[in-house]
């Protein structure tokens, strides 16, 4: 979408979006603020970079917080260790990310995007910051981009882009970090790229798209892309906490004359200074909108005027429908109850299975081949055990058929020692002589971690023979 300026003297009167009428761009310059909320938030980004930043350094059992290695297919998780066949359980974190989405916008409306969502959390703590340095406030940096080009800007614009692809690319660095290890990512770093190019296009990529998305696109990936804002039909309902305009209290406007309040009009002095400052461009005054990510700028900004004309705060605020219309405000309410049974259940079952995973899997698997194979008149069937240690030390395990009549097993390996996340192929042969075969039987075979005997497997299969005619 391309960029459509409008005049100065125009600005107030243009429609309140980033996008014009006829689907072409408005690019927004959101104006500096200063209040409780934009104090609160700022902590609330910065804690959230740290954490996020941290997780990669943090040990905790001698593996990073946060260590997704895909490439080897183990994941290390606050401690726990998994692997690809855990990968089931990722229904479970999915699952419950977007209920919890759901509850939450439910009683407080779109509270993570404003305060949250790596999008807002990143532009606003990181590339707008970048933005204001170096090319000024909001009227400052409308004037530069309307201006003709000149040796300063040019210098202003390669400046502000190239620390935008820092910014991008020390983001991208720390992300890959998840995935390859603060150790191998420095290693990577200093090393030429094409001894892991796999790794160098992911980071150049990431940046790229980092980049691309900070610089120019911005608002338009809330509005356009996520589809998140698109739900709050039907995630929010008139009890939801959003903000909001009392529009009881601020109509019909009038421009101020001092501090002294014009006798039937509202506490609204139309001053825009709620569009100024809001980082989609709309105007909070028309109400619930797509556009609106619950930022709270627009109440500092509108708090901060009223301060100055000696009226009270709350003329823009976090509040509900009803209670912008004078109406009982229910927190509690039957979609909530709703939600948190629903969530109860989920829980439990969450709960139940994550404590009925074991700490490594074991499969009795046929080998290819015939299903059986007649030898010195004996039948004999060939297995292999398929092993798989999920645990982030070395293991051993013991391999056990039990007895069964007239049946002999055979076990090469019964003793098998894995290293932390890797896995082997045992082999089991089972003989019984064939004129004791009376038809296919079921044996079973126990798998037991040394010093865990109470995380014993037993694995089971079919024994067939020439009496079932298979062949």
């Amino acid at each position: 979408m391309s960029r459509v300026h409008l005049p100065l003297a125009e600005e107030s009167a243009r429609p309140r979006s980033s996008l014009n009428a006829d689907g072409s761009r408005n690019f927004v310059y959101p104006a500096d603020v200063k209040g409780r909320f934009r104090t609160a938030r700022n902590v609330a980004f910065a804690a959230l970079i740290a954490l996020w930043a941290s997780l990669p350094w943090i040990p905790i059992g001698g593996h990073p917080a946060v260590f997704l290695d895909v490439d080897r297919r183990t994941f290390y998780l606050f401690g726990g260790s998994f692997n690809s066949q855990d990968i089931p359980f990722l229904f479970f974190f999915v699952t419950g990310f977007a209920f919890a989405m759901a509850f939450t916008t439910a009683i407080a409306g779109r509270a993570w995007c404003g305060w949250a969502c790596p999008q807002t959390v990143f532009l606003e703590a990181l590339f707008r910051p970048i933005e204001r340095f170096l090319e000024g406030g909001r009227e400052a940096r409308i004037r530069l981009d309307r201006s003709p080009w000149t040796a300063s800007k040019v210098l202003r614009k390669v400046t502000k882009h190239a620390a935008f692809l820092v910014a991008a690319s020390l983001v991208a660095h720390v992300f890959l970090a998840y995935f390859a290890s603060i150790p191998a990512v420095f290693r990577m770093v200093r090393g030429n790229p094409n001894a892991h190019p796999e790794a160098f296009a992911w980071a150049t990529a990431i940046t790229l798209l980092l980049y691309g998305n900070f610089a120019f696109f911005r608002e338009q990936l809330c509005l356009v892309v996520c589809p998140y804002g698109r739900l709050q039909s039907v995630l929010v309902d008139a009890d939801s906490i959003n903000v909001g305009y009392d529009a009881r209290r601020g109509e019909p406007r009038a421009h101020a004359k001092g501090r002294q309040k014009e006798e039937g009009k509202g506490d609204c002095v139309d001053c825009l200074r709620c569009v100024a400052v809001c980082p989609t461009g709309i105007d909070i005054r028309n109400g619930m909108q797509l556009d609106c990510v619950a930022c709270s700028q627009c109440i500092d900004a509108c708090d901060e005027v009223m301060d100055k004309l000696g009226r009270p705060r709350g003329l823009v605020r976090y509040d509900s429908l009803n209670g912008l219309d004078g109406q009982p405000k229910r927190l509690v309410r039957p979609r909530i109850w709703a939600y948190v049974a629903f969530g109860l259940v989920g829980l439990a079952v969450a709960t139940f299975t994550l404590r009925k995973r074991t700490t490594f899997e074991s499969n009795l698997l046929r080998l290819k081949g015939p299903a059986f194979v007649l030898e010195e008149g004996a039948v004999r069937n060939s297995f292999e055990i398929h092993l798989v240690n999920k645990r982030d030390v070395p293991i051993t395990y013991l391999i056990k058929p039990q007895p069964a009549p007239d049946t002999t097993f055979i076990v090469p390996i019964a003793t098998v020692k894995l290293g932390a996340m890797q896995d082997a192929h045992a082999p089991v042969f089972i003989r019984v002589p064939q004129d004791k075969m009376h038809g296919d039987f079921r044996f079973k075979v126990d798998v037991l971690p040394e010093g865990h005997p109470e995380e014993t497997k037993i694995e089971a299969a079919m024994f067939l023979g020439p009496t079932s005619g298979a062949m």
